[in-house]
């Protein structure tokens, strides 16, 4: 029995503001970290500095020290989930990645699922999953043709396969409550991808933390 990701839908799941989760196959999680330091929007090159062990709490006061706001600075700690390797974002990772293509260079895979949660807008949460530079997949989870998305982008043979997994699953549902639309939908990418995040060491415990420092 694993965690999965669905459970990322309740409210303020990780911290204040939503989450940014990036899991990785064929990388380990210091390979991760570095290409997630390249991959800022503006071309802005940072690096992965590791800070010891840290729980999402202490990296956030670590950051507002650092950086005299905790929204000024990124950091990520990382796990290990079965197969897959994982980074969680703390601090002002609002629209400062690219896209995560360039990070699935040279055969690794990389999935992405991101909530602005506190975006006054309102943002929907967003997937993406791609291989070797490639994105094979992605959609809003809300499945509500918001915000430029109308169904499941991407290549067509895994895009279409999801999107039917998705419809089969009864979304898009508009009189569906937005959260319940969310959590069902995590869901099928989790079956989908197999995909798993351990709540407990996120949420409670410590794991190796970086900053993203200028290069």
């Amino acid at each position: 029995m694993t965690d999965g990701i669905a459970w990322l839908a309740a409210p303020q799941s990780i911290t204040f503001g939503g989450y940014h989760v990036v899991l990785a196959r064929g990388l380990t999680p210091e390979e991760l970290a570095d290409r997630l330091a390249e991959n800022l929007r503006g071309g802005e090159r940072c690096t992965a500095v590791a800070v010891g062990e840290h729980t999402g709490g202490s990296l956030e006061e670590l950051l507002d020290d650092t950086f005299g706001s905790v929204y000024d600075g990124i950091g990520l700690r990382l796990g290990h989930a079965g197969d897959w390797v994982y980074a969680v974002a703390y601090g002002g990772w609002q629209d400062e990645f690219d896209s995560v293509e360039a990070v699935s260079r040279g055969g690794a895979h990389v999935c992405l699922v991101e909530y602005e949660e506190e975006n006054g807008k309102p943002v929907p949460p967003q997937f993406a999953y791609a291989h070797d530079g490639r994105l094979l997949s992605a959609c809003n989870l809300h499945l509500d043709a918001s915000w430029g998305y109308d169904g499941v982008d991407g290549d067509p043979a895994t895009a279409t396969r999801l999107q039917d997994l998705l419809t089969a699953a009864g979304l898009p549902d508009h009189d569906r409550e937005r959260g319940e639309a969310h959590r069902i939908a995590l869901g099928v990418v989790e079956r989908f991808f197999g995909l798993s995040l351990p709540k407990a060491p996120i949420v409670e415990g410590t794991l190796p933390a970086v900053v993203l420092e200028p290069a």
